[in-house]
């Protein structure tokens, strides 16, 4: 998998996260260990999830949520909206989510 993702591999990804509720939640403790691990779980069930980034939070959407994609390896940050944010990681031994190939040059 490439290292980024593709503008057509993001609007597949956010057309499927659309319907999704948050699934995490980032609080005034901002991005610990506990939030890593809460996360971690969620990828071994799913590929994709959203998180919210609460007002009480001491770091920006934007800056938590890249924190923690940081934090978990070959985790894709989709798109922050506000303070919600799409997470991806394809599953390592059977993704369910097909991407479109990026084309090559």
């Amino acid at each position: 998998m490439p290292d980024a993702l593709t503008s057509k591999q993001r609007v597949l990804l956010r057309g499927l996260a659309h319907a999704l509720k948050p699934l995490l939640h980032v609080g005034k403790e901002g991005v610990s260990d506990d939030i890593v691990a809460a996360a971690t779980q969620a990828f071994q069930t799913r590929e994709l999830f959203k998180v919210r980034v609460l007002e009480a939070a001491p770091e920006e959407a934007r800056d938590s949520v890249h924190a923690l994609a940081a934090r978990i390896p070959n985790t894709h940050v989709v798109q922050v909206v506000g303070r919600n944010a799409i997470l991806y990681r394809p599953h390592p031994d059977k993704p369910e989510i097909r991407l479109p190939h990026p084309r090559k040059k």
